[in-house]
């Protein structure tokens, strides 16, 4: 057997993106030989230094990448953030420490370059937390029984002078970066798209060998501003009885206004032919249920964490988010890297703005880097943490002012995987 200390862990060159690739896919159960033009497409996605690769023998074995996004925080504010994906080691050299290796390289690179916080999606539960990784959203997907909802198709269209208008791929790569950026200035959570994202998502650049074009519709408002947008596709049912009985599948749906997310939810249970339809990743606190006469026609499908986060600057991540009362705690964060444990003492201000420094006072809140990762958007509870014991109060009722400074009226939400 190979020792850890054989495996060669660096950033891959660019002739190496090939064999990269397909080490990748191995670790992901999926086809490991890609096309040439697939290949080519994804080299858009090489950024020297932060493909890394684990090689034994001159073969990639283990494969890890991240890349510079920007993720908004509880008041609108976006902090820079390494996000991380890709990672796969391969079945033959597994429990060799090759993941711990690649991400306290990347980490470590991370705070050096001043990143607040590292971001992922975890395909699987238990493996990120021993990083410092928290489940800080969740995303939850509805079905809707379409015929159950109890919509009028007489009043299907929007009742508020606004318009539903189906667009093409063009318009969105157009009209889309606009709106996610204004969507990105409300929402906690959401991360930032960049302009490949919008090429691959509409199929002008292919990463996959098979893509179905999906269909596309925008919500203007009754001044003619587009406020929301659908990416949706269909399948062609019809059953034993040769009966319609299709199902749209939303694979993303933005909007920046109530009545832009009611007045597209509401078209796609109008489009005739459909029975279901498939909410994608959505919040857990949508309106996509209270949209409809009947809120138990849309039912409940998934529910799973979702984005993850790691803190790297305890200060910057504080100070850059707001805060819902006015207050001060003093947290000792334990970090087994290294790389943002210490004592803190957090202190908001009645107009939301928080202030954080490095202090000597004594804790009312000892906690993991993780668990207060997982606070600092505002969707878990330190009450609950501290019942689980991921908290620990070391001043009676500190749990319960935490949750007033720290939790929000809306739930964060990331609608990306990446």
């Amino acid at each position: 057997m190979t020792s850890r200390a054989d495996v060669d862990i660096r950033p891959i060159t660019e002739s190496e993106f090939t064999d990269w690739q397909r080490a990748m896919n191995t670790g992901f159960l999926r086809e490991p030989t890609l096309s040439e033009e697939i290949v080519d497409a994804r080299r858009a996605q090489f950024t020297p230094g932060r493909s890394v690769g684990a090689f034994d023998g001159g073969r990639c074995v283990a494969t890890f990448r991240s890349f510079a996004q920007e993720l908004t925080v509880v008041g609108g504010a976006t902090v820079p953030a390494d996000a991380v994906t890709n990672v796969t080691v391969t079945a033959t050299h597994r429990r060799r420490g090759l993941l711990t290796r690649m991400m306290e390289r990347d980490l470590a690179a991370a705070k050096e370059r001043g990143d607040v916080v590292a971001t992922l999606i975890a395909a699987e539960y238990p493996i990120y937390g021993r990083y410092g990784f928290g489940p800080a959203t969740t995303a939850t997907e509805w079905t809707v029984d379409v015929p159950r909802a109890g919509l009028d198709p007489r009043r299907a269209g929007p009742q508020d002078g606004g318009r539903v208008d189906l667009v093409d791929a063009e318009d969105v790569r157009k009209l889309g970066p606009e709106l996610h950026e204004r969507l990105r200035r409300t929402q906690p959570g959401v991360v930032s798209r960049d302009e490949l994202w919008w090429q691959v998502t509409t199929g002008a650049v292919r990463f996959w060998p098979t893509f179905q074009e999906p269909y596309y519709a925008v919500y203007r408002s009754a001044g003619g501003e587009v406020e929301g947008m659908v990416a949706y596709t269909a399948d062609d049912n019809w059953g034993d009885a040769k009966q319609p009985l299709n199902t749209v599948r939303v694979k993303w749906l933005t909007g920046v206004t109530p009545a832009a997310e009611r007045a597209l939810w509401l078209y796609l249970c109008s489009i005739d032919w459909v029975v279901k339809v498939k909410s994608g990743w959505r919040a857990p606190d949508d309106l996509l249920p209270h949209f409809l006469p009947d809120p138990r026609a849309a039912a409940v499908t998934t529910q799973a964490d979702w984005l993850w986060v790691r803190m790297l600057d305890v200060v910057r991540a504080l100070q850059a988010r707001t805060y819902g009362a006015a207050g001060a705690l003093v947290l000792e964060v334990a970090d087994r890297a290294g790389l943002a444990g210490g004592r803190y003492r957090l202190e908001a201000s009645a107009d939301g703005a928080g202030v954080c420094v490095p202090t000597g006072e004594s804790a009312d809140l000892t906690l993991d880097v993780a668990e207060l990762s997982v606070l600092w958007l505002g969707d878990e509870s330190a009450v609950r943490l501290a019942a689980l014991g991921r908290v620990r109060e070391e001043r009676a009722g500190a749990a319960r002012q935490a949750d007033a400074l720290l939790r929000t009226s809306r739930r964060p939400w990331c609608p990306d995987v990446f």
